[in-house]
């Protein structure tokens, strides 16, 4: 019996290692650029508002001005149910009924990790209240929303969590049973939709987020600052060590891999909007953006969200608005 199960493992382990090798040769030699790539961009409402913008001149500006067709919208918790059990939706009805005139799509991105610091957006009735507790609101809050705007054809799937494996952020804790049980969730009341899974690109082989998404979403850092080391680092994966992975979640799992989070804005000691502009300079600036532009290209993922429209629109008020036009030929294609 133990020599029958051995001799299954090796099996399966032999067809692990074929299927990743051949992956690993595939991606490593094919270098052409993907045809067709596909430009979105990511946008907070809190975040705008905490760089002292009209987040609504800037969504409007993104959509009308930018000409963008695809947003990841984060929506936090804190601004759905301030208080236990009232839900305000005013704001991200504006922004749904918007990007559905304007024949945008949208990935919201829902739960308690929907990025931008901290992270975790809990309202502070629920912050100090134990975690099966937690758990529960969420639950609730999932469903509050999906239910909502199932029937909105402005949405093209739904982000359960952003990076809801990695240890990053002011968060209380890390569950993937849980998380498992927020996709099912989602899978039940509109099944009609996919469920992005986020997880790290740097440090992450995407494993997991393939076994409980149905897309697998990545993100593409390369500037950074490092606070442990209080330094800046660049990243030196070369565009092979994400077209290695994409090679292998497509030979296990067959299932798609987008970017959610392309690097476009600064990434500092502190807050984007507490930094200097020579400061921001560090990590983000045209010839970066360009840079970074055509890292991403070579990569073999064809859907990427950048990460700093509301930065671009930022600049674009204060009198710098390079990146913003240069942003344009993403976006502003003629069919």
């Amino acid at each position: 019996m133990k020599s029958k199960k051995l001799r299954a493992l090796i099996i399966c382990l032999s067809i692990i290692c074929i299927l990743f090798l051949s992956s690993v040769l595939y991606l490593w030699l094919t270098t052409e650029v993907p045809k067709n790539i596909v430009w979105g961009v990511n946008f907070s409402q809190k975040h705008a508002r905490q760089m002292g913008l009209n987040w609504q001149d800037t969504y409007q500006a993104i959509i009308t001005d930018l000409k963008v067709k695809k947003i990841k919208v984060a929506v936090h918790w804190d601004l759905i149910e301030p208080e236990r059990g009232k839900y305000n939706f005013i704001d991200l009805d504006w922004q749904i009924e918007t990007a559905n005139s304007n024949q945008v799509r949208l990935v919201p991105i829902i739960g308690m990790k929907t990025s931008r610091w901290p992270e975790c957006h809990l309202p502070d009735w629920i912050k100090d209240r134990p975690k099966e507790e937690q758990q529960e609101a969420i639950l609730k809050l999932i469903e509050q929303i999906v239910i909502r705007y199932r029937e909105s054809s402005a949405i093209e799937s739904w982000q359960v969590e952003n990076e809801p494996l990695l240890k990053f952020g002011v968060c209380p804790w890390i569950d993937e049973d849980f998380l498992k049980k927020e996709v099912e969730l989602v899978k039940k009341i509109d099944p009609q939709r996919k469920v992005i899974i986020s997880d790290s690109g740097e440090w992450s082989f995407w494993i997991k987020a393939a076994r409980i998404g149905v897309i697998v979403g990545s993100t593409m850092y390369r500037r950074v600052w490092i606070s442990e080391r209080n330094t800046y680092a660049n990243y030196a994966f070369p565009s092979s060590y994400y077209r290695i992975k994409l090679g292998l979640i497509k030979a296990l799992f067959n299932k798609p891999v987008i970017c959610g989070e392309l690097q476009a804005e600064p990434w500092g000691p502190q807050l984007l909007y507490d930094i200097s502009m020579e400061e921001q300079n560090k990590t983000m600036n045209l010839e970066y953006f360009r840079d970074n532009i055509r890292f991403a290209q070579s990569t073999g993922i064809t859907e990427f969200y950048l990460w700093g429209s509301e930065w671009w629109y930022f600049m674009k008020e204060k009198g710098y608005p390079e990146i913003w036009d240069e942003a344009k030929s993403l976006f502003d294609v003629k069919p």
